[in-house]
């Protein structure tokens, strides 16, 4: 993980053992430890000359924005598995066509919701790696998932996910053929169809440049079963990388474009 420019800190309300993992987290991470004292986090960025500060507060690892604090919660993946575990659809894993067992490649982690979701869809015996190319999301959102609480069997989800800092295509370069039965991208925060306080803090970080047509191939080899983008249901980016097959409610605006790699061409659902 290269965390270049980045530092750790505490919350303003010392207490030892926040301190002690503040320091044991620099130390893993191999960055620095800055004692926050009454100091504001710009003024500490000021003064050390730094991009990033991370906070050790009560329950979590945030990370200080412009655009507000940013940090792993995991209330939206709660809703979709409450809706499944009722018995409800998720078009998530429709599109994805996974089942316990399944190994999927996630190349865009961003808060974690949808890696959640499929963790809970292949089980046990199945296996979920989330990429994230920015390092910075990659130690708060994959910390979140490996530390924080939460309630009912969600927690045990959030553990099974392997968060890998990596570009996608430089990544998926690197597989062999087939060694995963599902690839899924969502660049849905480059262009968000509402305005969002939750998601502020994360498009001040995120990759904005557009999937690529190698990097979709490169998934196509990659995928036994399935290569998934999400995006707008306008979205032109569907038909610049291929995709003409979809899944998704008739009136939702969201659609996920499906390539069928079992037999080399799209499945209507």
């Amino acid at each position: 993980m290269n965390l270049e420019n980045t530092a750790i800190t505490t919350g303003r309300h010392l207490q030892k053992e926040k301190i002690a993992l503040a320091r044991k987290l620099a130390n893993e991470w191999q960055i620095p430890y800055v004692f926050r004292g009454s100091d504001s986090i710009e003024e500490i960025k000021e003064r050390e000359n730094l991009s990033h500060i991370l906070v050790v507060k009560e329950n979590k690892l945030a990370l200080a924005t412009e655009e507000g604090e940013f940090f792993f919660h995991p209330n939206l993946a709660k809703m979709r598995l409450n809706n499944l575990e009722r018995g409800g659809e998720d078009y998530l894993i429709t599109a994805l066509n996974i089942a316990s067992g399944s190994r999927v490649l996630d190349c865009t982690l961003g808060f974690g919701s949808d890696a959640i979701i499929e963790s809970y869809a292949v089980g046990e015996r199945g296996k979920v790696i989330a990429l994230e190319k920015n390092p910075v999301i990659a130690t708060v959102i994959g910390y979140g998932l490996k530390h924080n609480k939460a309630e009912d069997d969600i927690e045990k989800y959030m553990r099974k996910i392997e968060v890998i800092n990596a570009d996608a295509l430089t990544f998926l370069q690197k597989q062999a053929d087939n060694s995963f039965d599902a690839v899924y991208f969502d660049p849905m925060f480059r262009h968000p169809l509402m305005e969002s306080e939750n998601l502020r803090p994360l498009r001040t970080l995120a990759e904005t440049s557009s999937i690529t047509i190698e990097t979709i191939a490169e998934a196509k080899r990659v995928a036994k079963n399935r290569v998934v983008l999400k995006e707008n249901a306008r979205s032109l980016e569907f038909e610049r990388l291929g995709f003409t097959e979809f899944v998704g409610g008739k009136y939702s605006k969201i659609k996920f474009g499906v390539y069928d790699a079992s037999d080399g061409k799209g499945q209507t659902q």
